[in-house]
């Protein structure tokens, strides 16, 4: 159990990575970049200021992922409910792929992140947790001491 709870520490850590940078990344340089989303078009000041904010959330959400790495077992609540944020972003970006059609490569990779990756780390950390859990009850069960 100690093991595979190690396991998905790092691999939340490394996970937690992308959407850091990549908010970071949007907060810093917004719609346009460094080759920019913007695609060359000239982008309302708005829309960039939207697109900054948004990359300012996806910011805390990847640290709020970080938070979860020590005590992972502990941390169910935080992790369900942050993979329900990304999941519902992916889902927007799903219906926005149906609406206006495919986006860049770099798109559909986070849709897979938002979709499939993340809530395949939320289901690993649920069974870490079961298992942590019946551990503990294993160790303080009748007639056990503390």
């Amino acid at each position: 159990m100690e093991r595979e709870r190690r396991i998905l520490q790092r691999t939340v850590a490394v996970a937690a990575i992308v959407p850091v940078l990549a908010g970071l990344y949007g907060v810093l340089f917004g719609i346009h970049g460094i080759g920019g989303l913007g695609g060359g078009t000239l982008v309302n000041i708005s829309a960039d200021s939207h697109f900054r904010y948004l990359s300012g959330l996806l910011t805390g959400i990847g640290i709020l992922f970080f938070t979860c790495v020590p005590g992972i077992e502990d941390k169910s609540r935080l992790f369900r409910f942050l993979t329900l944020v990304v999941g519902l972003g992916g889902l927007a970006r799903l219906l926005g792929l149906a609406l206006t059609g495919v986006p860049s490569l770099t798109m559909l990779a986070a849709l897979a992140l938002e979709l499939v990756v993340t809530p395949l780390l939320c289901l690993w950390q649920m069974r870490v947790a079961r298992l942590a859990r019946d551990g503990r009850q294993g160790l303080t069960g009748p007639g056990t001491q503390r």
